[in-house]
């Protein structure tokens, strides 16, 4: 049984089918890639599913008006450490400029690196809950028995007592949560422990 040869323009068919399947599984991939950061940027700007707003300078306005703002604590799965906050909660006025004080403990005989993720309940005052200092995304690696203090200074918007579906909220929720993390490697690698210096 012989082959017979398919004829120039349905090779060249073929090849086009081949070339877009595999741009669409490229684009797939590139996309798989990009969501994590895409979908925490988004967050970012819309306070989504109670993602708090980083800001670089403190509210210059202040309410007379109160809100609760409670704290808690978790530590994910295999990392050994003790994490919780100092104050279980403390009553704020709506854009005052607050410090608190979450602390942590490596309770492992071995160095530990960690990581927190953080979001703000309801989720609906996500937006207007603004962090000026914060450990979150920054990893933090603790010695064995180490403790760490690690301050978070925060105000809450002024703005939230406009909208109908926050102006009624009395209490939230600050949430933290560490995982365990790998180190980063240092971008100069350093050989037989001797470092090389060029000129």
């Amino acid at each position: 049984m012989t082959n017979t040869p398919q004829p120039p323009g349905k090779e060249r068919a073929n090849g086009v089918i081949v070339g877009a399947c595999l741009a669409f599984v490229a684009g797939m991939v590139g996309m798989a890639y990009a969501a994590v950061p895409l979908y925490d940027m988004f967050c970012r700007v819309t306070g989504y599913n109670g993602t708090t707003q980083r800001v670089e300078q403190a509210s210059d306005v202040i309410l007379d008006e109160t809100v609760k703002v409670t704290f808690d604590a978790n530590v994910g799965p295999g990392l050994p450490w003790d994490f919780k906050p100092v104050q279980r909660d403390i009553d704020v006025r709506i854009g005052e400029t607050v410090q608190v004080m979450y602390r942590a403990k490596n309770l492992s005989s071995k160095p530990t690196t960690g990581q927190a993720t953080f979001n703000v309940t309801p989720m609906a005052a996500g937006a207007y809950f603004n962090k000026v200092q914060c450990f979150c995304f920054t990893e933090t690696t603790l010695k064995p028995g180490e403790e760490m203090e690690m301050p978070v200074v925060f105000f809450v918007d002024p703005e939230i007592v406009k909208p109908v579906e926050t102006k009624d909220i009395k209490t939230l929720t600050l949430s933290y949560t560490f995982y365990p993390r790998e180190p980063s490697k240092p971008v100069a690698a350093v050989k037989d422990g001797e470092t090389e210096n060029r000129l």
